[in-house]
């Protein structure tokens, strides 16, 4: 016999899916999917950080919108750790981007060997808040 709220949401009865991490309301943030975004970021602003590297450049297109990539190698561990740096770097840019990024801007968050997935995540929001300082100020001048 089922749960009465397994016949509820939708067909699998696991309920409603979560949202999308950046479907915020409010939130501009939007992924980046396409190769040649992240090809044009290659050429572009970039800042080191001991968790991470992040490029920007800003766009030319008149958007409003911030838009973001996440990347990780396979120099950063095994699946696994993949996907739980990509998870860590998705998280600070929720978190970080709304309120330091600029709009109009695209970002790429790469993630580095063995320190993405393990830095305690307060130091990854600093060293995102640094790169983006820097990049921005760079950008400026």
């Amino acid at each position: 016999m089922k749960p009465p709220e397994a016949t509820q949401g939708s067909p699998t009865g696991a309920g409603d899916p979560p949202p999308a991490v950046f479907a915020c309301p409010g939130s501009k943030l939007e992924t980046l999917r396409k190769r040649s975004d992240f090809l044009a970021l290659n050429h572009t602003l970039r800042w080191g950080t001991k968790g991470f590297l992040l490029q920007a450049r800003p766009r030319d297109d008149g958007s409003t919108t911030l838009r973001v990539g996440f990347t990780c190698s396979k120099k950063v561990g095994n699946a696994v750790a993949r996907n739980r740096a990509k998870r860590r770097l998705r998280e600070i840019a929720r978190l970080g981007l709304p309120e330091l990024g600029r709009a109009g801007w695209d970002y790429c968050l790469i993630g580095k060997a063995q320190v993405t997935a393990t830095r305690s995540f307060t130091q990854m929001q600093d060293d995102l808040r640094y790169a983006l300082h820097k990049v921005h100020k760079k950008a400026d001048t």
